[in-house]
């Protein structure tokens, strides 16, 4: 399997774990980190060959890039351009949450998630872990942390399993709290619709957005995802 750091995630070790985590961020090396949802392999967003090795490590290509995740509600205008106002509405009720919003991002961000058709898949996660990381880091490409088509990562070790020394960190948390994986909406533009069903049903996103359409088809590319923890 190879040589991995596993760091420990109690409340005395935590500062020191993400310090080596996040220096590995920087390095362009590759990080589990738990979320709200499944465990994520993280990445720098703005490094295009951590980036390309995150898709290595789960053996995908391109053609399905990885969401990003943000500390922050402000990072919607950042990363995101002419983000709706039913958008913004969904991000300040349910972020950080279970919640990933597709909008269109800023063409002058200089970074490469692979073929996302100008889209990026947004979220905030609602776990203290990887928010303390994300305070570190900046914006991470975050996929879930297993090999296409396996069962998503719900602890460090399963993680560990599955992706062994193609990732160089691993913070250990416990197993996940939620397992279910974030509900996804396409807020390209202001007809908000319902890509992927997820830890928010339909109904309680109505509540927010009453005319929030059903599921479809043509989300683009941010949309092609597995039990993604973004």
């Amino acid at each position: 399997m190879g040589d991995v750091t596993v760091l420990p995630c109690d409340p005395d070790q935590l500062d020191a774990s993400l310090e080596v985590a996040a220096a590995t961020v920087r390095g362009g090396g590759l990080v589990v980190l738990p979320t709200d949802t499944v465990y994520g392999i993280g990445a720098d967003a703005f490094d295009a060959s951590a980036v390309a090795a995150l898709l290595a490590a789960k053996g995908r290509g391109r053609q399905m890039p990885p969401p990003v995740l943000v500390g922050g509600p402000e990072m919607l205008d950042v990363l995101g351009l002419d983000v709706p106002q039913p958008a913004r509405a969904l991000a300040e009720r349910f972020w950080p949450g279970a919640l990933t919003l597709i909008v269109r991002c800023q063409p002058t961000l200089d970074w490469d998630l692979g073929d996302t058709g100008g889209t990026v898949a947004l979220r905030m996660p609602d776990d203290e872990v990887a928010l303390a990381l994300l305070r570190r880091t900046g914006p991470l490409a975050v996929s879930s942390a297993n090999r296409t088509g396996q069962p998503a990562a719900t602890s460090a070790t399963d993680a560990r399993d599955q992706l062994g020394a193609r990732v160089a960190v691993y913070l250990d948390a416990g197993d996940s709290a939620g397992g279910v994986p974030s509900t996804i909406v396409d807020a390209r533009t202001s007809r908000l619709a319902i890509v992927r069903s997820g830890a928010i049903d339909a109904a309680t996103l109505a509540t927010v957005v009453p005319h929030l359409a059903a599921e479809v088809d043509d989300a683009g590319p941010s949309a092609e995802t597995e039990a993604e923890p973004a």
